[in-house]
């Protein structure tokens, strides 16, 4: 089961319009999500088509204001500076366009890793990744306001969806 699988149901709802899903693995949030994700993505849990083929941190193939959502799912992780890259993915967001984001709690995954056997994604960047780290960097972002934020959701992760002013 994707990521994506796990909290579609909670979240798919945040993502109507025309959006993006960032780092999406082959499942997309919603059917018509133009999908982006790596030349060569790391996790294929799906036969979606992919769209598009970059770097999340990257979306200047995009004009402002372009979508009607930003989705990722257990990508914004793997990044050094979350405060940039959230900043570009609200770039890419219209006034009134929601960014949703799905990721580990870096500290109740590192357990849950250790608890039942699952390989840890060494991918992650950040010791202390969670809602609170994510929630600080949006609130220095005065284009976006938190509308839906949860903890604790599923085995190890968060939720957050923030609206673009």
């Amino acid at each position: 089961m994707s990521e994506t699988a796990k909290c579609r149901e909670r979240l798919q709802g945040y993502c109507t319009g025309v959006g993006i899903d960032l780092g999406f693995g082959g499942d997309p949030i919603v059917p018509q999500a133009l999908c982006f994700d790596l030349p060569s993505p790391y996790a294929n849990v799906g036969m979606h088509t992919q769209h598009f083929a970059g770097d999340a941190r990257d979306l200047s193939v995009f004009m402002p204001d372009a979508f009607d959502f930003v989705f990722s799912s257990h990508l914004l992780e793997d990044f050094e500076d979350t405060e940039l890259v959230l900043r570009e993915w609200v770039r890419v967001l219209k006034p009134g366009g929601n960014l949703v984001i799905y990721c580990p709690d870096e500290m109740i995954y590192r357990a849950h890793c250790a608890r039942t056997g699952q390989t840890y994604n060494e991918a992650h960047k950040i010791a202390d990744f969670g809602l609170a780290h994510v929630r600080r960097a949006l609130s220095n972002i005065k284009e976006v306001y938190v509308v839906y934020a949860a903890d604790h959701v599923d085995e190890y992760s968060f939720e957050v969806v923030a609206r673009k002013r």
